[in-house]
């Protein structure tokens, strides 16, 4: 029987992929990354075999890694996900932290997380900002439901949950900051049928034929419900910054900006209520 490097490397040779495979290995076994260095040598139990070949060929036939472990790290954050909620990726921490820089360390302040999915972006600014009171909507009840057990999962307990598309669930509240990372692909965009994105749900990435439809509403509505100096801030497609700020400006906010990511594209875009 193989040892576990031999297992490794075979799987890696069969995903293309070095970490798929060990982090679908350490699904199985329930251990730390740091046991792959120790016990390179062990032979493991068939029936662990059996059940990491089983996850391999579900990798191979490219279902994400994070809906066959249910879990993404994010932030601090180790978190659910499921087929109902994205996946959380890397670029998106770029939106906690500007929102971040908005929000003073030990006030007391309200902040919205407008399309939470799996919570990643509401509980990070929670996590880091104890007294800001954090509302996250979502227009499905299962992200929802996923959302809630991870608040409860890290003892968050300043995020509240609810139900409805966008900002309709806010009448009559008022908010120093409202975040979100909607949908902004283009409907007809060929990347929707490959790769991970065959998995995720289609109404959380895809936004009508520029992909801009849900951030013009975005954009549209937030405005009755910030504060005076409020910030509105939201993530978009690479290609996406100077439209966004295109709307923001229309809308009548001030400093508007757009942030690159870590490979240099533009990634956020926001503006301030005045």
């Amino acid at each position: 029987m193989p040892d576990l490097r031999s297992m490794l490397a075979h799987a890696t040779d069969q995903l293309g992929e070095r970490v798929d495979a060990e982090l679908l290995l350490l699904h199985v076994v329930q251990k730390p990354r740091s046991w792959l260095f120790t016990h390179a040598d062990d032979v493991l139990d068939r029936d662990v075999q059996k059940a990491y070949a089983s996850l391999l060929e579900r990798r191979a036939a490219g279902e994400p890694v994070a809906y066959i472990t249910g879990r993404r790290g994010f932030w601090s954050l180790d978190l659910e996900v499921t087929p109902a909620t994205l996946i959380p990726r890397p670029e998106t921490e770029l939106l906690v932290e500007l929102a971040l820089q908005r929000l003073p360390l030990n006030a007391v302040c309200s902040v919205a997380d407008l399309g939470t999915g799996s919570g990643a972006i509401a509980l990070a600014i929670a996590s880091e900002r104890p007294r800001a009171n954090v509302i996250a909507t979502d227009a499905s009840a299962a992200a929802l439901a996923v959302a809630q057990r991870n608040a409860q999962r890290h003892a968050i307990g300043n995020v509240a949950f609810l139900h409805g598309d966008w900002l309709t669930p806010l009448a009559g509240q008022l908010f120093d900051l409202i975040v979100s990372n909607p949908p902004y692909i283009e409907a007809a965009d060929p990347h929707l049928a490959q790769g991970d994105l065959r998995f995720e749900p289609s109404g959380a990435l895809a936004s009508g034929r520029d992909g801009l439809d849900d951030i013009r509403r975005i954009v549209r509505e937030a405005h009755v419900h910030l504060r005076a100096d409020g910030w509105l801030l939201f993530e978009h497609g690479w290609n996406q910054g100077d439209a966004a700020r295109a709307l923001l400006v229309d809308a009548g906010y001030a400093e508007v900006f757009t942030a690159r990511d870590l490979e240099g594209r533009d990634r956020i875009s926001g503006g301030c209520c005045r």
